[in-house]
């Protein structure tokens, strides 16, 4: 096609270093989120403050995160940083800078979602003499995970995607690992195919485990 010939034979032999690669992705994403989901939270509670350094703080990490590319977030954390001293390693880097986007991402689904509860429900547990933070983890936060189930869901895809951007660092996850793979074999196109296949998978696999497992909570 086009003159060109596609030598599939070779992605075979490649083919452990691609699922190492895709394996790579999975880890980091799934670490990313968690650390993202976490900080996020904090950054949600900041910002329930409406004022006050915590307030500030926060609002700048999620108007940062939301509002410049994840390419310059990378370049910033594993360049920026090491100019200044502080050196990671590439899978580091990539890591902190996929959860300081998560963060500043879901802390701004969590705020659309705490929009959405009744603020009388928190004030209500702390009649009872509940503290602030268990009144949020032990009444408001379960049903904030509901509201915003599927955005999140979109979130985690989204860090799947973005975790491709490792390969302008030197991680190997999947694209990385593609971009080796052709660097060795001058294959063009093969390479690329398969990790986008893989990509595809994983994401459908993603989404399809989302919506059954929502499925399953609402029928308990």
């Amino acid at each position: 096609m086009f003159g060109y010939t596609f030598y599939w034979s070779m992605v075979w032999e490649k083919l452990p270093e691609l699922i190492e690669g895709a394996k790579t992705t999975l880890v980091l994403t799934v670490l990313s989120m968690i650390i993202g989901t976490l900080l996020a939270l904090a950054l949600t509670l900041l910002r329930q403050q409406e004022k006050g350094l915590g307030y500030t703080l926060a609002t700048s990490w999620i108007e940062i995160a939301r509002n410049t590319p994840a390419l310059f977030q990378v370049y910033m954390i594993y360049f920026g940083l090491g100019a200044l001293g502080l050196h990671f390693s590439s899978y580091l880097a990539m890591l902190l800078a996929l959860s300081f986007n998560n963060a500043g991402y879901l802390a701004e689904i969590f705020r659309g979602g705490l929009q959405a509860i009744p603020r009388q429900q928190h004030r209500a547990a702390r009649s009872l003499g509940i503290s602030s933070f268990a009144a949020y983890t032990h009444v408001v936060f379960p049903q904030l995970f509901r509201i915003v189930y599927f955005p999140y869901v979109n979130q985690l895809n989204w860090a799947l995607l973005n975790s491709s951007l490792g390969m302008i660092i030197g991680l190997r996850e999947l694209t990385g690992a593609a971009q080796a793979a052709q660097s060795e074999s001058f294959r063009t196109f093969e390479f690329f195919i398969v990790a986008a296949m893989i990509y595809f998978v994983m994401s459908k696999l993603i989404e399809g485990g989302a919506r059954f497992t929502f499925w399953r909570m609402s029928k308990g």
